[in-house]
């Protein structure tokens, strides 16, 4: 096999068109609130700039080392992964942001080891059910290790708290396990032992609780507890089938907060209304459709578990994202990958999409078309 695979162009420019419109929407979004800010109305867009530029170090540097070695390394970064969530709950370690202490930081940058976590895990996850293949449907070695270890990075996140990355690492998990060919009675007994538990956790929280009603009713409490929801609704309301004109929204000053983050789809749907919406769902349909089709025709299963994985965890955040800013899901502090202001989440995920660009392009000097899978 080629140390140099050829690279799976319609993935890679689906990529790098969602990066770039993302820099586009981050300083359309950011511009006056930076200027209030800090003086600078490009102040975000060139850090962001900065992140897209490690970001794609990252990407090449996954190209090059290949996914293949990263069954040796797959534990070795997932034990890194656990101390630098330690690391954040330590005070005067972990920097604190909003009631969350989820940052270390080096100067005026910032790193988030909970976006680290998702990957560590896929790549985690791939390397264990590809060795505990002939014992994947026992429960003491096919499931409960994995379990366990979700546990543990799920209660580090939770220390923090990052209700969000915790509920997708559960997702994850169950996905993984699924597609490996775990029991399904096992899947399904877990997921319900774990909903009195994540009840728990969002009636034990006075914020957890005023989001789940603000979801439920955001229209009830506007002013209060709806606030972002409902401005996220009218904004996109606002731009109709063509949008306003880029640049020309109007809830980013100063109406809709984190326009140029979690909520920045928002902003597509305000500026560039119906049509820019859909471009964005589409480039992201291209990404989980060309990621799909890497995990199925990869060389050996451990390709096939790392592309399903992080295709799935590409897909669940931007189901997550979308689906909180249009109203449908309680509101999380997810990113919309490639895309959001924010350098933790474009480093992780442009180095997901180099081990995907791998894997498809691995795939691609192969004849084997026979199926790996085993399902329930």
């Amino acid at each position: 096999m080629s140390q140099r695979p050829q690279v799976d162009g319609v993935l890679f420019v689906a990529v790098m068109a969602l990066v770039a419109f993302g820099l586009v929407m981050v300083y359309s979004s950011s511009a006056v609130f930076a200027e209030d800010r800090h003086g600078e109305a490009g102040y975000f867009l060139k850090r962001q700039v900065v992140f897209v530029a490690l970001g794609l170090m990252a990407m090449f540097a996954a190209l090059r080392l290949g996914y293949q070695r990263l069954v040796k390394l797959g534990f070795a970064l997932l034990l890194v992964t656990v101390v630098l969530l330690i690391m954040v709950l330590i005070p005067g370690v972990g920097s604190t942001a909003g009631g969350s202490s989820r940052w270390l930081r080096i100067g005026s940058f910032g790193f988030q080891p909970g976006e680290l976590a998702k990957i560590a895990f896929v790549i985690f996850l791939a390397v264990s059910l590809t060795r505990r293949k002939e014992h994947i449907r026992a429960f003491s070695a096919g499931f409960l290790p994995h379990l366990i270890i979700a546990g543990i990075l799920i209660l580090l996140l939770l220390g923090q708290p990052d209700f969000g990355t915790s509920a997708t690492l559960a997702m994850l998990l169950f996905f993984m396990l699924f597609v490996a060919g775990t029991r399904l009675s096992y899947i399904l007994a877990s997921a319900l032992a774990a909903l009195p538990m994540a009840y728990l956790l969002i009636v034990g929280e006075g914020y957890r609780m005023r989001r789940l009603l603000a979801f439920l009713d955001p229209w009830s409490d506007r002013l209060d507890k709806g606030y972002q929801v409902t401005e996220s609704l009218i904004s996109f309301g606002s731009g109709g089938i063509a949008g306003l004109g880029l640049g020309e929204g109007k809830h980013k000053l100063f109406f809709l907060p984190a326009a140029h983050t979690d909520f920045v789809f928002s902003m597509v749907g305000e500026e560039l209304g119906l049509l820019g919406v859909l471009l964005v769902l589409g480039l992201f349909a291209v990404v989980v459709w060309r990621g799909l089709r890497a995990a199925l025709r990869a060389p050996d299963l451990f390709g096939t578990y790392l592309a399903f994985g992080l295709t799935a965890l590409i897909a669940m955040q931007v189901l997550i994202n979308v689906g909180v800013v249009v109203g449908l899901l309680p509101t999380k502090g997810l990113t919309l990958p490639f895309f959001s202001y924010g350098g933790s989440s474009m480093i992780c995920m442009l180095f997901a999409a180099g081990l995907l660009l791998h894997v498809s392009g691995c795939g691609a000097e192969t004849d084997r078309v026979e199926s790996k899978l085993t399902w329930p």
